[in-house]
């Protein structure tokens, strides 16, 4: 190892991979191994230490050891933990990091989606209307329902892959999606259908991926069950797409969600109905193929360039 290393600072408990295609990235920007450090140290209650050292770089010190480094690639926190990783955001940034993960209020307003509708409606940023429920009484959800035209997409304010999201077209289903989140605890939203089909009766979305302004990734999703979320964990297929694929403004329209929640990189799922609308953004969209060249190769080497 170097005087200073390059910290990969994740989730170790997460499956989903994306620390291995980091790790990639970094390897070949740099011609060695990055450090791989579990974020969940330095999250509310953990035993990490992030402290600046005299040479204007910083040290994080956890389960026993001690790395020294500029550069730290914050990826793959879970969105039920970000809360809690605040604080460890804050340190980062008091102490300089070379790190494009800090903005904890940037990520919050990301992963609450609450928050994200909010910046939306004060940005002018295009999406379908939406109403946020905290516990509601059956006629508090109800009227928010038929409000919105009485077919709409529930979802937890914060949550991940498609979970504990509903399509709700009856008073009946929205009795159900509200024990079910009256069961978990959860805030939720719902959202008017976009009707985003194509001609076959198949729901499509685009994922759009996002860094410091400039599209780097697009994909688009077909669900062939209408009634399911446009995630390929829900059975969702998705296939790669050129950037002058994208039907006209979409682009657009990510890049201005992305700056609305104030973000540096962004997936951003949205569709062309309804005329263009953003579904959600995600603070780390998930690797797929060919996201080494077109999203972890330029996410490291923007820290680098710090």
């Amino acid at each position: 190892m170097g005087p200073r290393d390059l910290v990969l600072l994740t989730d170790h408990s997460s499956t989903e991979g994306s620390r291995d295609v980091l790790a990639a990235a970094a390897r070949r920007l740099t011609g060695r191994d990055s450090v791989h450090v579990d974020a969940r140290h330095f999250m509310t209650g953990g035993s990490g230490r992030i402290e600046a050292d005299d040479a204007g770089g910083l040290r994080l010190v956890a389960d026993g050891r001690t790395v020294a480094a500029d550069t730290v690639v914050v990826y793959e926190i879970p969105p039920h933990r970000r809360r809690a990783f605040e604080v460890c955001q804050r340190l980062l940034r008091g102490c300089g990091a070379r790190s494009l993960g800090t903005d904890a209020a940037a990520w919050r307003a990301a992963t609450e989606k609450d928050a994200t509708v909010a910046s939306f409606l004060r940005d002018g940023v295009a999406h379908m209307p939406s109403i946020a429920l905290s516990r509601p009484s059956p006629e508090a959800a109800a009227e928010a329902f038929d409000g919105l035209g009485g077919d709409v997409w529930a979802r937890p304010c914060v949550g991940m892959g498609g979970d504990d999201v509903f399509h709700v077209t009856n008073h009946d289903q929205l009795a159900a999606a509200a024990s079910h989140y009256d069961g978990t605890g959860a805030d939720w939203l719902i959202a008017r259908d976009a009707r985003n089909f194509l001609p076959d009766g198949r729901r499509h979305q685009y994922r759009v991926v996002v860094l410091h302004g400039r599209v780097v990734r697009a994909v688009e999703h077909v669900q062939a069950d209408p009634d399911a979320p446009c995630n390929e964990s829900r059975g969702a297929v998705s296939a790669l797409l050129d950037g002058d694929e994208l039907p006209d403004g979409l682009a657009e329209l990510a890049v201005a969600a992305t700056a609305s929640l104030g973000l540096d990189l962004a997936g951003v799922d949205l569709a062309a109905e309804s005329g263009g609308v953003v579904f959600e953004v995600n603070v780390h969209p998930a690797f797929g193929r060919r996201a080494l060249e077109q999203v972890a190769l330029p996410y490291v080497a923007a820290h680098l360039e710090r």
